[in-house]
């Protein structure tokens, strides 16, 4: 590490890396559920004001997430080739900086949160938790992504007691559609890492998995649209809505080929590729709810 002090400019580098504020993928993934359950459960427009709040406040928590992982990390991105040049792996940011970062991060979605209602502000200390114990899961146990899909789903319950102040029963079952997908598409990004886990004991589904994991992600899958499916039968949900879970079926379709040969490249661009799966979700339901006539 240089001794020489770090200028400004490469300080805010330093810190949109580790936010990573410069890569969205991440937001989206955890953005899309979140607004599912916001328009189903206002059954059209939601108060633009919940849609301003969780597009902000999942902005947030997921930057506050990578910075806590980061820090869990610390000591083992350095041995693993997609992660060894990260702020915190190289001591480029010290570990009261990531503390320091991740509670403002945190502080400012609850000052949001707190714009919503009682049980909603119940509810994202859950969240919060899933966020923090996430990262140290991998070293305890080979199901880590069911705690990441657990925490990356909790905006759907979340979501749907902000907008009507309770929480539906078919919003835990979108919940436990979410979680499953989000098993899946974490398992291909884990798939990249496999070998280098490997070496330094991070335990994941990719390795639980092994040489049946494309069959368990396909599984997962089609786990997931069998439950949105029931979902949109629960919410007499029209034709578009089913077409986006058609969109959604076509991305897992080309994901099974791309993850076929176990390419690290070709296992992230499947992983990427998810945020057009939640997308046409959403457009389906923005579409069934709000356009049609």
């Amino acid at each position: 590490m240089s001794s020489m002090p770090t200028s400004a400019s490469t300080r805010l580098e330093n810190y949109i890396q580790i936010t990573r504020f410069n890569r969205p993928i991440g937001t989206f993934l955890l953005l899309w559920p979140t607004l599912w359950a916001l328009w189903i459960a206002a059954d059209g427009w939601p108060n633009p004001g919940l849609i301003i709040i969780f597009s902000i406040g999942t902005l947030l928590m997921r930057s506050a997430g990578c910075v806590i992982n980061d820090f869990a990390d610390r000591n083992l991105d350095g041995h693993v080739k997609r992660t060894q040049n990260r702020p915190m792996a190289t001591g480029q940011v010290s570990k009261k900086e990531a503390l320091l970062l991740f509670s403002a991060l945190l502080t400012a979605s609850f000052l949001l949160v707190l714009l919503t209602n009682a049980l909603t502000i119940q509810l994202s200390f859950a969240g919060a938790a899933l966020a923090i114990i996430y990262p140290f899961m991998k070293r305890f146990t080979n199901l880590p992504q069911f705690v990441l899909g657990a925490a990356f789903a909790w905006g759907i319950p979340m979501a749907w007691a902000a907008q009507t102040e309770a929480v539906a029963p078919v919003s835990w079952l979108m919940f436990a559609g979410c979680l499953l997908w989000i098993v899946a598409y974490d398992t291909q990004y884990a798939m990249v890492d496999r070998d280098d886990d490997l070496k330094i004991g991070i335990k994941s589904t990719a390795i639980l998995f092994g040489r049946y994991d494309n069959l368990i992600i396909q599984i997962l899958q089609g786990l997931t649209l069998g439950i949105l499916v029931i979902t949109g039968l629960i919410t007499s949900s029209g034709v578009a809505y089913y077409l986006g879970l058609a969109g959604m079926a076509g991305v897992f379709f080309h994901q099974r080929r791309m993850t076929q040969n176990r390419d690290r490249d070709e296992c992230f661009k499947a992983f990427l590729s998810n945020h057009w799966a939640g997308l046409a979700v959403l457009i389906g339901i923005i579409v069934d709810r709000c356009l049609i006539i």
